[in-house]
């Protein structure tokens, strides 16, 4: 019996936008593992053969998915970072997007960290360093403000980071509610500005 997708158009107005966006749902739903190109084509109403005009294989698709996490995680940064004026508030701001974004997308999350460390991935790597930029900047905000010790920011930020990544994990595995979520955000920067503020000469 002839493959029928061979009838179908090759043309489609937003090709590639429409194969992410199927690409993100499958992900989400099956994992990348399951992820095809001919099944995409199949769901999007377009030949087998019209993915490869952006996507030559199934690898291209995934660090293109990734490309795009990342670049939408250091939107959902900018954004909420513009929300606050002050220190702590930016950074209660840039710590409930990212547990966010971590928790809604968290097999995109897997996939994009995943990614950035694959031989060859130069492009995924350029496109992780925007957020973990955004990220970098504001621990040495709060250094040059005085409201954290001084010391390589990225010693200090990785502190941050591997607490939010926690949190999140918590939530995708189910062993956190949904709905407390914000609040574990919020005790855990309280607690990341208490601990990293600079030392008096008394101690804290």
């Amino acid at each position: 019996m002839p493959d029928q997708s061979e009838d179908r158009p090759y043309h489609h107005g937003s090709l590639r936008t429409a194969l992410l966006d199927a690409a993100e749902r499958g992900l989400r739903a099956h994992g990348a593992d399951q992820l095809s190109l001919r099944d995409l084509a199949r769901e999007i109403g377009v030949s087998h053969a019209a993915p490869r005009r952006h996507f030559p294989d199934r690898q291209a698709l995934l660090d293109a998915l990734a490309e795009t996490g990342f670049a939408r995680l250091d939107s959902a940064l900018r954004t909420a970072l513009k929300t606050a004026e002050d220190f702590p508030g930016r950074v209660r701001a840039a710590a409930t997007a990212y547990t966010r974004f971590a928790t809604e997308n968290s097999a995109l999350l897997e996939l994009m960290y995943t990614s950035k460390h694959r031989p060859g991935a130069s492009r995924i790597v350029q496109a992780a360093e925007a957020p973990f930029a955004l990220m970098n900047d504001l621990i040495v905000e709060g250094q040059q403000q005085g409201a954290l010790q001084e010391g390589p920011p990225q010693r200090i930020g990785v502190v941050l980071f591997a607490t939010l990544q926690g949190i999140a994990t918590l939530g995708n595995g189910a062993l956190v509610p949904p709905e407390l979520l914000d609040g574990l955000v919020d005790t855990a920067v309280e607690q990341f500005l208490r601990g990293a503020r600079p030392y008096c000469a008394d101690g804290y």
